[in-house]
């Protein structure tokens, strides 16, 4: 009897003291439409909407006169503001010859995001050009 009667106080008190879980970003997944066939994009947004962060582009650039396959993107964060983010980040920060730029632009609403994105090496001769694209939360891009 004591047993049945621990339980349920002992449940209540693990339920009361647990903390709680913050929310969590979203993860959105998005096609090029006028880069090589296969191109992606993907990024996340804040669970606040305030910021888009670990934008990755898996797909095709011309290099030195050779197309080559490449996944990356910058590591810094955009700001969303009244639905919008953009920016230019230099990595290294100092740049260099060989600095990657990238270039990232968009608006995203509840259900939907698009924009544009560039990613190269000037020195290097390694550039995706201004590519569009468009995407939705992964959840509702499977």
């Amino acid at each position: 009897m004591f047993k049945l009667l621990l339980f349920p106080v002992l449940l209540t008190v693990a339920v009361v003291a647990a903390p709680p879980v913050p929310p969590k970003s979203t993860h959105w997944e998005g096609t090029v439409s006028n880069g090589m066939k296969g191109d992606k994009i993907s990024f996340d947004v804040s669970a606040d909407g305030k910021t888009l962060s670990n934008v990755t582009f898996q797909g095709y650039w011309r290099c030195s006169g050779k197309l080559e396959q490449m996944t990356a993107g910058p590591t810094k964060t955009f700001s969303i503001v009244g639905g919008k983010a953009s920016g230019v980040v230099v990595d290294p920060p100092g740049g260099g010859s060989t600095a990657w730029h990238y270039e990232f632009e968009g608006t995203v609403a509840k259900t939907a995001a698009k924009g544009t994105y560039r990613m190269a090496i000037n020195n290097l001769g390694c550039d995706t050009y201004k590519l569009q694209w468009t995407a939705v939360p992964a959840t509702a891009a499977k």
